[in-house]
């Protein structure tokens, strides 16, 4: 217990660590690559979201490719709209594997060859983590909401929903600190009992990198420049805050890579010696 919230605050202060690391080092620029993504993706799915046809009514063919086609376009266009974040956060896998790389040999001085046979099994590996996460982490909000509504008639009421937010720290700090154990030729199996010996260090990695990625940002807000002249003051605050969301989302990815590649060194640098 006391390892765990030893390596618990750890996991919560290496986020100032990584920040200081970022300035020291002038890695500012990684920001602005999520950044980008994000902005990318918003763009695409308002532009499908948009996009018009000339509908062929008369006919029941017609109509029903009609409405398949709309169909497919709103389901596409909230995709990347209202799922901005996790997407980018999946299309940065190597970006993220690459800077935390980066973060060991600025750190340790080691260096690792580049073997482009070696990148595509560990895009593999984690594409297959990444599943195991996601049915884990749902199989346990499936099993909680379950016993919420049993117990409590109203799942959104019972406290036990606060057990998802625990549950998705660990999975989140889970895929971060993996980025480590790839290079430490550790297998999957190895892998996931090396991350339960660490819960807490998962936990506090996991946990404020889903304050950050997790807040609910409207894009749409900040290019709404026709609501500026009606609301005014109340419009450039909600552009203000929105814009600063933005920013906590997509520094989000980065501060956590380097944070767990920080956290990691010290831990295993911590067992190396008593071992």
């Amino acid at each position: 217990m006391i390892q765990f919230f030893k390596e618990f605050w750890l996991g919560i202060t290496s986020y100032w660590t990584a920040f200081k690391f970022i300035n020291q080092h002038k890695l500012y620029w990684y920001f602005l690559v999520p950044a980008g993504f994000m902005l990318g993706i918003y763009f695409l799915g308002n532009l499908i979201l948009n996009f018009k046809i000339t509908p062929n009514l008369t006919n029941m063919n017609g109509i029903v490719w009609y409405f398949i086609h709309v169909a497919f376009n709103i389901s596409i266009a909230l995709l990347l709209m209202k799922f901005t974040k996790y997407i980018v956060v999946i299309t940065l896998s190597p970006l993220l594997s690459h800077l935390s790389q980066k973060c060991e040999r600025i750190i340790t001085g080691k260096t690792y060859p580049i073997d482009v046979k070696q990148i595509i099994k560990d895009v593999k590996r984690g594409i297959r983590l990444a599943f195991r996460n996601i049915i884990w982490e749902y199989s346990f909000f499936l099993l909680i909401i379950i016993i919420s509504w049993i117990g409590w008639g109203d799942p959104l009421g019972s406290p036990l929903l606060y057990l998802t937010f625990i549950v998705g720290f660990y999975y989140y700090g889970f895929s971060f600190i993996d980025y480590d154990n790839e290079r430490r030729k550790l297998d999957e199996q190895k892998s996931i009992e090396f991350v339960r010996s660490h819960r807490g260090l998962a936990m506090g990695i996991g946990m404020i990198y889903s304050f950050l990625i997790l807040v609910p940002v409207d894009l749409e807000v900040l290019f709404s420049i026709t609501e500026l002249s009606q609301h005014g003051f109340w419009h450039i605050f909600a552009i203000l805050f929105q814009l600063l969301l933005w920013i906590c989302a997509s520094i989000a990815p980065i501060l956590a890579i380097v944070s767990a590649s920080i956290a990691m060194i010290k831990v295993n640098k911590t067992e190396t010696v008593v071992g």
